[in-house]
């Protein structure tokens, strides 16, 4: 499928499950607010991701504008939900790819990207004739299509998707989604049978793979447990997993009695010792520090 084609796509969108099917290209916009133009709210360096993604020099992080998912606790929200930002072309997308490069980056760390999927392969094509030879990173809430991740094989090397919810109610009381748990362990299982288990440089960071990320949300460590034993099951050792305890309650979570508050280091506990008791390796967790507000990326697994 040629660029014209591809961008047709656009014409009756069903990029991502939701399959609002709106003609993006007539301006008009579905669930995730997201038109036909490319949106990004920043680029910069990001030395916060996990050891093997940023690496020594950083990694070379955009920040597209929009979600197609509403998480009343997103960090993130002025992005994602208020769609700050501003519209940039195909080739001015290549462009920012290529300064990043030149910034010495380890990678180009594409953050939220699903809306712009389309856009964003012809912007890879363009950069990689520019001279673009880094390794290529979606980091998305792994509410996705299979038939757009299958679009994506060649143009991505590494996926860094969530795993939020278990329960169906929980997606949909925060994250206004519909049967996340399902959609999200099908895309994962089809990014890494496109990519495959995780390969290594010499120097120690991720070359190819997928690196499963979960946020533990305060009162539901049984979501948790559940979405951990869900990867122990059925993708143990051909993904990393990225267990985060960087929870602050900001947007409307505020407003949540149960997600009001900051993790407890009993909750944090509880979910440190269930790794060891179901034998979880390969990946990362962060450490809460002597205050609750405090956390710590650290490798612990094995």
């Amino acid at each position: 499928m040629n660029k014209t084609n591809k961008l047709e796509l656009l014409k009756k969108c069903e990029i991502c499950p939701h399959k609002c099917k709106v003609n993006r290209l007539n301006g008009k916009i579905g669930r995730c607010k997201s038109s036909d133009k490319v949106k990004i709210a920043l680029y910069s360096t990001h030395n916060f991701e996990e050891p093997c993604i940023s690496g020594t020099n950083g990694s070379g992080t955009i920040f597209f504008s929009n979600c197609n998912l509403n998480c009343i606790y997103c960090q993130n929200y002025e992005i994602s939900q208020l769609g700050i930002g501003k519209e940039f072309t195909i080739e001015e997308l290549a462009d920012i790819m290529i300064k990043q490069q030149e910034k010495n980056v380890e990678n180009i760390n594409l953050v939220t990207p699903t809306s712009f999927t389309v856009q964003i392969i012809e912007a890879i094509k363009i950069a990689r004739k520019k001279g673009l030879k880094l390794p290529i990173v979606y980091n998305t809430n792994g509410y996705e299509n299979i038939e757009t991740i299958q679009m994506l094989e060649g143009f991505v090397d590494i996926y860094l998707p969530d795993l939020k919810y278990y329960y169906p109610k929980l997606g949909e009381k925060y994250s206004n989604v519909k049967n996340y748990f399902e959609i999200t362990t099908k895309a994962i299982k089809e990014m890494i049978k496109q990519v495959g288990a995780p390969q290594f440089g010499e120097n120690g960071l991720l070359k190819k793979g997928v690196i499963i990320r979960h946020l533990v949300l305060p009162n539901h460590i049984d979501n948790s447990k559940k979405v951990l034993k869900w990867i122990k099951e059925n993708v143990d050792k051909k993904a990393m997993v990225s267990i985060m305890a960087q929870y602050f309650p900001t947007y409307k979570a505020k407003e949540d009695i149960k997600l009001n508050r900051k993790l407890t280091k009993e909750e944090y506990q509880e979910i440190s010792n269930y790794i060891y008791d179901i034998d979880l390796e390969n990946g990362y967790i962060q450490e809460l520090g002597e205050h609750e507000e405090e956390y710590v990326p650290k490798w612990v697994l094995k």
